[in-house]
């Protein structure tokens, strides 16, 4: 089976993320019209943004019936892990409309750290040795504690806003968070937790598009999480991105790919779970091992910006791929250049921020540098700040210093109140 040589897209999130799908998506020459919801300022230049909940899945229904959608993407996790998929593919109305991601039962590898620590013991994926506990087992969590070595990581098993896992110094410390997290700091997300030993050594994401049981390996990235230079200070959505990663050469990428891309692939498979979408590794590289740290159901963000413009093939011929398991004969071609992606965040991010400045600069901007919206809206025909991370900025170059040169210049022809970025960017890795 084959999309239509023209198709309508339905572009489901309003970050980031999805400005930059939005943006690859209507490079397509197959493109007819693509919707976005709820979308951006930035994805309103490009498509058409429609006031829809994605988690709402009536409405979702009868939009796609209204406008002859031909393919669903999905951007976030939350409509995946809440069974998108499955409620598409269930509806006799709309079943035949392909959606790029995986099922709901396939979204639990985002959506419950439990299972996907499980899911990785029962098919030798390497990963950081773990024990999960609940309010009934508080007892037990705190003598597991006391056999491990500092730091300490716990996570809240579900979804929680980015902001689940946790990583202290001290045994006393741990003790007391867990109690917090199992007393419902996270809310349900957190009526599991997951306490597991420390890796240490370098962080990268590593993107792997699928059908289900062919796949493609995404350019890898490296993201920058703290708000603060020098990797200091709370955790973020992201601060910054640069691909390629120097150190994920082809002898790690090997290693990569047969201990835990086709593994974690093929145990899907057998476990006859459906997965037609993206798998996004995080992954640390202990002296050139690497070990899953987790599983996300979707592309990152702020990879995605610095991954999509180093694809130079039709994304439209990937979802293609991935939709009617065809991956195997589709082609992938990745530029050879590096990407820096650098976040401009509103004022007290990631705490309470300001909303609502407008931001200036956006309409005299070099081609240097592509500018992704992540938190903005359209207010009185001004652009202003609408969102803790307000604009990606991404650049190519022909290394990291290059690329991330050209961002951090881009981003200085841009003025809103309170714009902050983080100056450090890739400068680890050059």
């Amino acid at each position: 089976m084959k999309l239509p040589a023209s198709l309508n897209v339905l572009l489901l999130g309003g970050g980031g993320r999805e400005h930059a799908f939005a943006w690859k998506i209507a490079q397509s020459k197959r493109l007819g019209k693509l919707f976005i919801a709820p979308g951006n300022a930035g994805t309103a230049s490009i498509g058409m943004n429609v006031d829809l909940n994605p988690t709402n899945f009536g409405s979702l229904k009868q939009f796609i019936i209204t406008n002859s959608i031909n393919l669903v993407v999905v951007g976030p996790e939350e409509p995946l892990v809440k069974g998108v998929w499955n409620f598409i593919h269930e509806d006799e109305q709309i079943h035949h409309v392909p959606v790029i991601g995986p099922s709901m039962e396939g979204a639990r590898l985002e959506g419950s750290k439990d299972f996907a620590k499980a899911f990785m013991v029962r098919h030798s994926i390497p990963t950081a040795a773990y024990k999960s506990f609940s309010k009934a087992t508080i007892d037990e969590a705190y003598t597991f504690i006391d056999t491990l070595k500092p730091p300490y990581v716990l996570k809240a098993d579900g979804l929680a806003a980015g902001k689940g896992v946790v990583i202290l110094d001290s045994a006393d410390a741990a003790k007391a968070e867990l109690a917090e997290m199992l007393g419902g700091k996270f809310g349900a997300a957190g009526n599991t937790v997951v306490i597991e030993e420390f890796l240490s050594g370098i962080e990268c994401s590593v993107f792997v598009a699928t059908d289900g049981e062919n796949y493609k390996v995404l350019p890898v990235a490296k993201d920058y999480k703290r708000i603060g230079e020098g990797d200091t200070g709370l955790n973020t959505g992201g601060m910054g991105a640069v691909s390629p990663v120097p150190f994920a050469d082809e002898v790690f990428m090997e290693k990569v790919r047969t201990t835990i891309i086709e593994p974690t692939i093929k145990g899907l498979a057998e476990e006859k779970i459906v997965y037609r979408g993206f798998i996004f590794i995080g992954l640390m590289n202990v002296a050139g091992t690497p070990y899953v740290i987790e599983y996300n159901v979707r592309m990152g963000d702020p990879e995605t910006e610095a991954v999509l413009p180093r694809i130079e093939s039709d994304i439209v011929d990937l979802f293609e791929g991935m939709a009617f398991g065809s991956l195997d004969k589709t082609e992938l071609t990745i530029s050879p250049k590096t990407a820096a992606t650098v976040v401009c965040v509103a004022e007290g991010y990631p705490g309470s921020y300001r909303k609502g400045d407008e931001i200036s600069g956006l309409d005299k901007l070099s081609k240097e540098s592509t500018v992704f919206h992540a938190g903005t809206a359209g207010k009185a025909g001004k652009i202003c700040t609408n969102g803790g991370r307000v604009l990606a900025v991404t650049s190519l170059g022909d290394s990291i210093e290059n690329a991330v040169s050209k961002s951090f210049d881009t981003i200085e022809q841009i003025e809103y109140a309170g714009k902050y970025y983080r100056r450090d960017i890739g400068k680890d890795l050059m």
